[in-house]
């Protein structure tokens, strides 16, 4: 089964609430990964010098009801997808979630089981609060677990009367491959090696 992650999609990166997430400093293009890789990276947008396809997405923020239209046209039976942490706590540390990006997944959910389409989420796919990598050193601080918790346990009582399948990470050992995506770890802010342990106890 796909999944599809919020900055793939949604677009309105910076709308009703929303915080900037790690994806959204990801940069397009083949040298992507290489920039985000490099001793000099720190997690700066600079729109002049690149360009950031997470930030528009396909427009899904806006246009969830036709493309749910559409998969349902196709006999889609399923769309997993995941809820973009900082569109609930856009920062990371709130103590309070954003109610906008709450009542924006009620209604996606809500557009789901109209065409009895099974919402299928992961909660955790690429989308750490930056402020979380940039202030906190991403998973190598153990006070991640405590702002996932909450994160996890204010979706899971929000939806669990209508979601019956969901994933806490995506793929957890891409901390191996993408760690700055998965963890919010880069060489800039003195991460060498990936605390795996952290996410494991979250």
């Amino acid at each position: 089964m796909e999944q599809l992650l919020p900055n793939q999609l949604e677009g309105a990166y910076d709308r009703d609430g929303k915080g900037l997430s790690v994806a959204d400093a990801m940069p397009g293009g083949k040298q992507r990964f290489a920039i985000i890789g490099s001793e000099e990276f720190d997690w700066t947008i600079d729109q002049e010098k690149y360009i950031y396809p997470n930030h528009r997405g396909i427009d899904h923020y806006d246009r969830f009801k036709e493309d749910l239209a559409l998969f349902a046209e196709m006999g889609f039976k399923c769309y997993r997808f995941s809820i973009a942490w900082t569109r609930i706590f856009p920062n990371g540390d709130e103590g309070t979630p954003n109610e906008a990006g709450l009542e924006f997944y009620d209604q996606l959910i809500d557009e789901c089981l109209k065409y009895d389409i099974e919402p299928v989420i992961t909660i955790s796919h690429y989308e750490m609060p930056l402020h979380l990598a940039k202030e906190y050193g991403g998973w190598k601080n153990r006070k991640l677990i405590d702002f996932y918790e909450r994160f996890a346990q204010t979706v899971l009582e929000r939806y669990s009367s209508k979601v019956k399948y969901w994933m806490t990470f995506n793929e957890i050992n891409s901390a191996f491959h993408f760690p700055a995506l998965s963890q919010g770890l880069v060489k800039s802010n003195g991460a060498r090696r990936v605390p795996k342990y952290f996410p494991s106890m979250a």
